[in-house]
């Protein structure tokens, strides 16, 4: 991959892809958004008939605005700017969440996930970033894991929108309003981490902690109350359990070590 680094002209084509991924993810979030809604209710749940109309919605805005930092980044490699990768790289990070999502709900009812598209593209996008910025394989396998954390966690948020509407404790109700937007943080704080991990910020490991910590206090209490209440497994406890798996890395000497060395490398530079 040495051959990407520093390719302006990669980085330019790939700017361009990223800004027309922002209109297709809003094209196809808006012909699938109430057919899906309408799916959920005649599959007898209306609550997650509301979550889509919310969150969905909530895709749409972050792909689109996604297409606009493309734009700023696409400015970037025509003028040779040492900054362009790293603004693609979060431009990469919103696309990647507005493609995966809104593939679940029509899933989970038998409907066709188109966004699948919007979500491949991005994942090419993303890697494509971090290739011309030069990225450690070190260093991007331990961002693309915090990936996965910032997703799942995300989507703790999500289903705690679900989980509010039909649990009738008080105790309960309060715990997913509160669940909802501390997860939705969390999924923020993870993908601080993840820019400040490629691009080698002094501040690298406390975000990471910082994220982890917050995922597993957001998380974990949710999930066991699901375990505790549905008596099975809880979809709510990969993002914590993940977070608390990432956390333990990252406090590793060897992560700590390999962080330390790539944000010297990058001061060098």
């Amino acid at each position: 991959m040495k051959s990407f680094k520093n390719n302006e002209k990669l980085g330019a084509a790939l700017s361009v892809v990223g800004i027309l991924l922002g209109f297709l993810a809003l094209y196809l979030i808006a012909v699938t958004y109430i057919p899906i809604v309408e799916g959920k209710i005649l599959d007898g749940r209306p609550d997650e008939a509301i979550t889509v109309r919310i969150v969905h919605a909530m895709m749409g805005w972050i792909g689109m605005t996604g297409s606009a930092i493309w734009a700023v980044v696409l400015y970037g490699f025509l003028n040779k700017k040492e900054w362009a990768w790293s603004l693609g790289v979060v431009a990469g990070t919103l696309q990647l969440l507005s493609g995966f999502f809104p593939m679940i709900p029509p899933a989970s009812i038998g409907m066709p996930t188109p966004t699948i598209w919007v979500f491949l593209i991005a994942f090419v996008l993303w890697f494509g970033m971090l290739f011309i910025g030069g990225v450690n394989n070190k260093i991007i396998a331990l961002a693309f894991v915090s990936g996965l954390a910032y997703v799942m966690i995300f989507i703790d948020g999500v289903g705690a929108i679900s989980r509010y509407q039909t649990v009738q404790e008080s105790a309960l109700i309060g715990m997913y309003a509160m669940g909802l937007v501390v997860t939705w943080w969390a999924a923020t704080a993870w993908a601080v981490f993840i820019y400040a991990l490629v691009v080698g910020k002094d501040w690298t490991i406390p975000a990471g902690i910082f994220a982890s910590s917050l995922s597993i206090i957001a998380g974990l209490p949710v999930g066991l109350t699901d375990v505790v209440r549905l008596r099975r497994f809880s979809m709510f406890l990969p993002g914590p359990l993940l977070s608390a798996i990432l956390l333990v890395v990252i406090l590793l000497p060897g992560t700590k070590k390999l962080v330390n060395g790539w944000i010297a490398e990058n001061e060098a530079a």
